[in-house]
């Protein structure tokens, strides 16, 4: 398979052997949690339906693990997976092998560690209290530790690199080391030397951000590189490229503050945050035109190239996720949507919709050829993705719907909380429905890639 060159156009595979030990083990492991923390994802939406479901375990409260989930998904399976992914495709970009396979295998060790504890401390009730910034003090110092040995092998490849010019998977995958380095910081520490109105706005920073300059600038990394492998089509536009890239680092950093609106911080912050949230538009529409024209004349190849199913499905949850989010940030539709339903639907549909499948994708294009295999099945990876894309669709949905019916009743005076508390028992059973789908698509993917790995057949590329 041809690479990609800086300009977007296919090149010459350089004579480079890719030994790719760091990035097997990160995929894998990730994958694995992907895995296990499903089973908790369940569990968790079950409890809204049954709410006495394993109520007197402690471990097992609602409590513990819905941090347990959240962090398992978004730092034990997709950072991760993230990771691993990236470094496959920057040694390649970089037409050179990885700067140093040890210090990978050094971080895939350590990042495994800090899951783990994870594990046993976010169920042992040992938190932190905020959100998305649940893990203790000890494994977050961990966490900047493996980030940076995972910057020093990133950076010291692109700049050992032989090709010149950067492409664009290049420019995101550093915004992401740099970006990630000053959010998580900022989320994670920050936040113990602030109190009141001033902790809750560096914590909305950190949440909102952490979507918006971690996983939407890696996803992207990922994106740009495998849509035009997978379909075999030089990218759109270079240029395109960097303005989608530079209008991200400009404008999403700002727009944490939308999450408090209506609430005690000054009304001039509440305006910029929802004048930067609706600018959000600029980079989506550049790189969601740029993912498309790509694909002008090749949609054909969505029938039967799995990668590519998810890839343009995780544009479009894309395209869809970064309007909802500027049209939720204005002040009328804010009034009734924030704090209800409708948030943790449109947050699913950003991980798991878009930023998961661009991952997805990626592990089913890089696995086999890792291994210099066949991947274990072709049609279990298409039911995996109509599984995922099916009941994705019936979980963000119905949580848009429930969420702004539930808005509405929490604004009308009249009618008693606990009565919208039972109205939206119809809603949770759908969205635990929607669920067992999902997982059923997470273990079809899971059991492909596990089986990809051990029963390896013959591959001709």
């Amino acid at each position: 398979m041809p690479e990609i060159s800086a300009s977007g156009a296919a090149a010459a595979k350089p004579a480079v052997v890719h030994a790719d030990t760091t990035a097997k083990w990160f995929v894998v492991s990730a994958i694995s949690y992907f895995f296990l923390v499903g089973i908790i994802a369940i569990t968790i939406a079950a409890k809204f339906v049954w709410p006495e479901l394993l109520g007197t375990v402690a471990p097992l409260s609602y409590g513990r693990l819905r941090p347990l989930h959240v962090n398992g998904m978004l730092f034990g399976w997709l950072l991760a997976a993230d990771m691993g992914i990236s470094y496959y495709i920057v040694p390649r970009l970089c037409g050179v092998k990885l700067w140093s396979e040890k210090l990978g295998m050094a971080t895939a060790a350590l990042w495994n560690i800090i899951i783990l504890g994870a594990v046993v401390s976010l169920m042992a009730g040992w938190n932190q209290g905020l959100e998305y910034a649940e893990l203790p003090l000890p494994l977050d110092v961990l966490v900047v530790i493996a980030w940076v040995m995972f910057g020093i092998n990133i950076f010291a490849t692109i700049a050992t690199r032989r090709y010149q010019q950067m492409y664009v998977s290049l420019w995101y995958t550093m915004g992401t080391i740099l970006w990630t380095a000053f959010v998580y910081i900022t989320g994670n520490f920050a936040t113990e030397f602030t109190t009141g109105v001033n902790q809750a706005n560096l914590n909305w920073m950190y949440v909102h951000n952490a979507v918006g300059l971690i996983f939407t600038p890696v996803g992207l990394a990922i994106a740009y590189y495998f849509i035009p492998k997978s379909s075999e089509t030089p990218l759109y536009s270079h240029k395109l490229s960097m303005i989608g890239f530079w209008s991200l680092s400009f404008v999403y950093v700002w727009t944490g503050a939308h999450h408090m609106l209506h609430g005690p911080i000054s009304q001039w912050l509440q305006t910029i945050a929802i004048t930067f949230s609706v600018m959000l538009l600029i980079p989506v529409w550049a790189v969601v035109y740029n993912f498309f024209a790509t694909m002008k004349g090749q949609w054909h190849q969505l029938r039967d190239n799995v990668p590519l199913k998810f890839l343009m499905s995780g544009t479009v949850f894309y395209l869809l996720t970064c309007f909802q989010g500027p049209m939720h940030s204005l002040r009328s539709v804010n009034a009734i949507v924030s704090k209800t339903d409708w948030i943790p639907g449109h947050a699913h549909m950003a991980v798991l919709g878009a930023f998961s499948f661009f991952a997805i994708a990626g592990s089913y294009y890089i696995v086999p050829r890792m291994w210099n295999t066949k991947l274990y099945s072709d049609v279990l990876a298409n039911w995996s993705f109509w599984m995922m894309i099916l009941g994705g669709l019936g979980f963000f949905v119905t949580l848009w719907l429930g969420g702004f019916w539930q808005g509405w009743q929490w604004n009308n005076p009249s009618i008693p909380f606990i009565d919208t508390v039972v109205a939206l028992k119809p809603i949770w059973l759908v969205r635990f429905c929607s669920g067992v789908l999902i997982f059923s698509g997470i273990v079809m993917f899971a059991y492909n890639v596990m089986a990809t790995v051990i029963g390896r057949r013959s591959y001709v590329q």
